[in-house]
């Protein structure tokens, strides 16, 4: 019987392919983003809040409250509010 060197004992280790680096875009506005984090990442976000009547720039609230509660406490129907989050998103894109 022929005993195996130790050449061929080695198993391959697989190759590692290079991981591609995807551009870094900003986060997507979703009714769970607190406003103080919606305003730092899309500043331009606030005159859409003004034109809805949600004056956020200055509320106290807007440190720890989600879009969708500041929208349910100003009296924000589930549908108004998902209007409000797409339009949000829709001129993030622009």
């Amino acid at each position: 019987m022929k005993t195996k060197t130790k050449k061929e004992t080695k198993t391959k280790k697989p190759v590692k392919k290079p991981v591609k680096k995807s551009v870094k875009k900003k986060d997507a506005i979703t009714k769970n983003m607190i406003f103080a984090e919606l305003l730092e990442k899309h500043p331009e976000s606030a005159n859409t809040l003004f034109e809805s009547g949600l004056h956020c720039i200055g509320c106290g609230g807007a440190m720890y409250e989600s879009i969708e509660q500041g929208c349910m406490a100003h009296g924000f129907s589930k549908k108004e509010t998902d209007e409000l989050i797409k339009k949000l998103n829709k001129e993030e894109k622009k």
